[in-house]
């Protein structure tokens, strides 16, 4: 049996999502971001509940199934991917998803309430941050990696989204980063 959770964003959501079902006595054949395959064929009530006293939410409805599957797709190709994707990220999650882009676009702003490309800015802005906290990277080396053209680009995005530019972040101390499954709320 398939199993669609919310707010899998890591790693670590993964190993206590397996946790979870292993605790309820399910059997889980794989478990993914925002995915999870059973042996059985049904779930009881208790699963539920202790998928959301861990902050996880088992998902019923296809549609908010493929607004989870879109997010968590991002958050891998944004946080998890080494390099950028040859192709766009259009592509790549029209690809993955099986759904025309316009049709994913769509359906994603009109439950979220803002577009697909404001998510991703987002996101990437939220790895910029992180890039910035462990100060591994000049600004030059993290503009290359999250594939913008250049320094500048990056620059301006970063300060439409957060009102500070990078060098103004990586001085600001109190400034916290938001989690994987806020952005955008």
């Amino acid at each position: 049996m398939q199993l669609f959770i919310k707010n899998m964003v890591c790693d670590r959501c993964i190993v206590a999502v397996r946790r979870a079902l292993e605790g309820q006595g399910l059997h889980p054949v794989e478990v993914r971001l925002g995915e999870a395959t059973i042996e059985e064929s049904e779930v009881g009530e208790g699963l539920k509940d202790e998928l959301e006293t861990l902050g996880f939410e088992l998902l019923d409805d296809k549609k908010r199934q493929l607004l989870d599957r879109i997010r968590n797709t991002i958050i891998r190709l944004v946080h998890y991917t080494e390099g950028q994707p040859v192709l766009k990220y259009s592509e790549v999650i029209s690809a993955e998803l099986g759904y025309e882009y316009p049709y994913l676009s769509k359906l994603f702003s009109e439950a979220e309430g803002l577009t697909l490309e404001q998510y991703i800015l987002r996101q990437k802005t939220e790895k910029i941050k992180e890039y910035l906290r462990y100060d591994e990277l000049n600004l030059s080396q993290i503009a290359d990696k999250m594939g913008y053209s250049s320094v500048s680009h990056l620059s301006t995005q970063f300060r439409k989204i957060t009102g500070m530019s990078p060098t103004e972040f990586k001085r600001e101390v109190r400034v916290s980063r938001t989690t994987l499954d806020r952005v955008g709320k």
